[in-house]
């Protein structure tokens, strides 16, 4: 059946949604939750526009994000994840150099043909002491589970994402066959996965995005669900200015985020940032306390990189 002529071009889930934010004369986070409800999918673009409102609506209030969560740290442990390396003395450079800047949990990236040798070569050279864990992006099948079983006498603190994308039934299969923790990331969208992927046993940690679930409300959902299972979660991290860094932040503040997250320092992934750089202090970095998100970007930076604008207008007027 053809598209009808209004919507021809058009995305009318999405464009359905703007104007409905654009026209609420009083916008909450708590008002913005059922217009994008019925908006499916795009995730990223959802927890941009609530993070948005929840830092404008927090900022009335003079309060801040960490607090409004339920933060009951002030500083958190940060992680590095470090990628698949040329030979494995540049990795263990590489693990060393992160180790020398007080980095206190290391995540390799590990693929068929560079998984057991590279994780054996780390904890050859750094000790059983040192909090390891191993990320597989999805590059395994069920039919690699023996191979996979050979991580298990490393100690690990788990295998992220070890098969394909969504397959909660394959990943339980997995966790019978191993004793390394499986960890799940992207095939958890939100608290209802999650708790779906915890009654199969699917995995016993869980990885919390804010921008991959649609937002730090969705998240502190995902949170609550693995903290009442009992099992330990950690933030993860998307390659975030310090816009995402600060509040992703006081998520990982939350009493249930009990193993060092990917909230690295700016200077991991960014030479300039658009915000006032998150420098580490003794293997932490500080969690924001100012009001909103606890954090602003530098105008003169801000200016720079800015490739484009667009102003949207609201009101009962429809400006």
């Amino acid at each position: 059946m053809a598209a009808h002529p209004a919507f021809r071009g058009r995305h009318p889930r999405r464009d359905f949604l703007l104007p409905r934010v654009t026209a609420r004369q009083n916008l909450t986070t708590a008002l913005l939750a059922p217009d994008m409800a019925k908006v499916k999918g795009h995730e990223l673009a959802k927890a941009a526009l609530e993070t948005a409102v929840l830092d404008a609506e927090l900022r009335a209030h003079e309060m801040s994000l960490a607090t409004f969560l339920g933060a009951t740290r002030d500083r958190v442990p940060a992680g590095v994840s470090v990628g698949i390396k040329d030979s494995v003395p540049a990795l263990l450079d590489d693990v060393a150099g992160y180790l020398a800047e007080g980095y206190v949990r290391i995540k390799l990236k590990i693929e068929p043909g560079w998984d057991v040798e590279p994780v054996r070569a780390v904890r050859d050279r750094f000790g059983d002491e040192l909090p390891l864990q191993v990320d597989a992006n999805t590059a395994y099948t069920l039919a690699d589970a023996e191979h996979l079983r050979r991580l298990d006498e490393f100690g690990l603190l788990l295998i992220e994402e070890p098969l394909e994308e969504n397959n909660l039934h394959a990943h339980a299969l997995l966790q019978r066959r191993i004793a390394t923790p499986v960890c799940l990331d992207e095939s958890l969208h939100n608290a209802r996965d999650t708790a779906s992927a915890l009654a199969m046993d699917a995995c016993r940690v869980v990885n919390i995005k804010p921008a991959r679930v649609g937002g730090y409300l969705e998240a502190r959902r995902l949170h609550d669900v693995a903290a009442a299972h009992g099992v330990p979660a950690w933030c993860g991290g998307m390659l975030e200015t310090g816009i995402g860094r600060a509040p992703n932040l006081a998520l990982a503040a939350l009493p249930g985020f009990t193993l060092p997250g990917d909230t690295s320092a700016s200077s991991r992934y960014f030479a300039e940032d658009i915000a006032e750089p998150f420098v580490l202090q003794d293997g932490h970095l500080p969690v924001p306390t100012s009001p909103g998100i606890g954090i602003t970007p530098l105008p003169d930076s801000l200016r720079r990189f800015t490739t484009a604008r667009r102003d949207l207008y609201g009101g009962a007027a429809g400006r």
